[in-house]
This record gives C-alpha cells, sequence and structure tokens, in this order.
C-alpha cells in the first residue's frame, strides 16, 4: 500500500469541487478496501488566485471530509506553476502523488491502473488520452498539430498526454532540483530518466463550468513547450536568412539581364511587395530572438515560482 496523494489546481472552481471531492472519495475508500492506498491518503486542492467562492468550499470541504487538504496562492501564478506548488508540497506527505485537474475529465478508473503500475516499478506513470469525443473538435485537431510540431523540434514529450500523471516521491525529490522559471512539465518529467508507464485516459464531459484552458492560455503553452527544450526556431531563422539570400542573388541576376536586355518594366508593386514580405520575415525573427532573451531574462531574477498563503493539513 502507497500513501497517495491527489493534487488538483484549482482557479474558479466553485461550480465541481464538491462534486469532484464527493467522487474522488467514493475512488479513494474503494482503494482503500482493496488496500492498494492507505487511510491516511489525501486530494490536496490548490486554490491558484481564485476570484470565486473556491478557496472558502476548500476550507468547508476541509472540515467535512478528512482526505481533503488545501493550499492557497497568495496569486494567479498559471496552471503548471500552480502543480508545482502542489506537488512540492504533497510529497512531504505522500508517497506518491497523482495530479489530475479538479473538474475529473480524466479517467478516475485509471487512477488504480497507475498504482498498479507504480506497484511493479514505475517512478513516473503518464495518463495518455485514447479518446477525445468530450474536446471540440477545433481543440482536437490544434492538440495533435502541437504534439506532431512538438516532436518536430526535438521537444521529448508523451503524445496525447497533458498533466495527468503519477509521480513517486524520488521523481518529485529529482524534479524539486530543476530550478527554471519557464515550467513545461509536460516536457520536463520526461527529461527525469525514470522507469516510466503508460495508462489510457478517456475524457469526459465536465460536470458543470467551462475549460478555463482559454485559446491565449492554450497558445502560450504551447509557445513555452517549444521555446523552452528547443533552439530550432532560431536555426530556422538562419536558414530562412540563407533562403532569402539566395532569392535576392536570383531576383539580382534576373534585373541585371533584363538592365541588359533592356526589358525592364518601371513599377512599384513587386518593389512593395518585397519589402512587405521581407519585412514579415524580419519581424518574426526579431520576435523568435526577443522570447528566448525574455525567457533569459525570467531566469536569472530567480523569482519564486509561487508563494503559499495558507495551507490546511
Amino acid at each position: 500500500m502507497i500513501r497517495l496523494a491527489t493534487v488538483s489546481p484549482c482557479y474558479n472552481e466553485e461550480q465541481v469541487l464538491e462534486e469532484s471531492v464527493r467522487r474522488l472519495t467514493a475512488l479513494f475508500e474503494e482503494l482503500i478496501q482493496k488496500q492498494k492506498i492507505t487511510a491516511d491518503s489525501m486530494m490536496v486542492f490548490v486554490n491558484d488566485g481564485s476570484r470565486d467562492r473556491t478557496w472558502p468550499i476548500i476550507e468547508q470541504l476541509h472540515g467535512q471530509n478528512r482526505f481533503v487538504r488545501g493550499i492557497c496562492l497568495s496569486r494567479n501564478v498559471g496552471h503548471q506553476n500552480a502543480i508545482m506548488a502542489g506537488m512540492m508540497t504533497a510529497k512531504e506527505w505522500a508517497d506518491a502523488v497523482i495530479t489530475i485537474d479538479a473538474d475529473l475529465q480524466d479517467d478516475l478508473n485509471a487512477i488504480e491502473k497507475m498504482i498498479d503500475a507504480h506497484a511493479e516499478g514505475a517512478e513516473i506513470v503518464y495518463g495518455v488520452k485514447v479518446q477525445r469525443t468530450a474536446d471540440p473538435l477545433l481543440k482536437r485537431l490544434s492538440a495533435e498539430a502541437f504534439y506532431k510540431m512538438q516532436a518536430s523540434m526535438g521537444v521529448e514529450s508523451i503524445m496525447n498526454h497533458a498533466d495527468f500523471r503519477l509521480m513517486s516521491r524520488r521523481a518529485l525529490d529529482i524534479l524539486s532540483q530543476y530550478e527554471e522559471r519557464n515550467l513545461y512539465l509536460r516536457g520536463l518529467i520526461p527529461m527525469l530518466g525514470l522507469p516510466s508507464s503508460r495508462v489510457d485516459d478517456v475524457i469526459s464531459e465536465r460536470t458543470a463550468g467551462q475549460s478555463k484552458y482559454t485559446l491565449s492560455k492554450m497558445l502560450g503553452l504551447a509557445l513555452d513547450g517549444v521555446t523552452s527544450f528547443s533552439v530550432k526556431p532560431l536555426y530556422m531563422i538562419v536558414y530562412m536568412g540563407i533562403v532569402f539570400l539566395l532569392i535576392s542573388l536570383g531576383i539580382g541576376i534576373y534585373v541585371v539581364h533584363a538592365l541588359i536586355a533592356g526589358t525592364a518594366v518601371p513599377g512599384w508593386s513587386s518593389l512593395i511587395l518585397s519589402i512587405w514580405l521581407v519585412g514579415g520575415f524580419v519581424l518574426i525573427g526579431i520576435g523568435t530572438v526577443g522570447t528566448y532573451i525574455g525567457k533569459i531574462y525570467n531566469e536569472v531574477k530567480h523569482r519564486p515560482l509561487y508563494n503559499i498563503k495558507e495551507i490546511l493539513s
């Protein structure tokens, strides 16, 4: 048996918390009866600067349910940092930690399979999405494109895996040594190199409320996923510059030939088009380099990822 902690980041999740606790409690009691987890296992909810009644509800549930614990962050720090705060706190309480979103769209039946895989020697167990019919079509298509883009950029990640995973205390202790500020756990955790396994994760509909992962947040996560683990975009700018140099040489030869042959046609359309095209690529190049410089700027400041305001243990 292991002492298990589930960690769920919460941002404005007042509509789903009570139902999530009810379902997790039923699961915990079943796993305790099967002697898979100890009776002092826990579910940890991390309040990530919510503006609604999320934290008061967590406090209330903590008083009513022996499994419920809470962590209140001083401000909103984002999904990845909130997960990190929960894991780094819960690793002192448990033998293994499972991260799962508070809406419980991930498959609760996979948790027992994760525990079994851990018992067989896996230090990390990934929940891999095998069915995403509950997700909108655009989200499914963009996710597939994102994972393929990551692979092409050389980023080591698990296809169709989000943040539903089990990590042993040993894995969490190693993860705690990584001090980078630009967190992208889906790329960072596979780099630990520990024995791992995978279980199927069938996504279901949210019981209430709406997803807090807006399009802008997903795009930001995608950008972090590439720029935090790959320098290929910088090389792509160099290659693009070489291509443009070759094109310009070709245009130069054509212009000289047209002048000699007397076939040059005066006009400004092609000139303006070239200026806008090259200018656009120059701005993209500057923006890409600026993104990396900005990440370096954030890293060298060594500011804490989060500040914990209160803990309910």
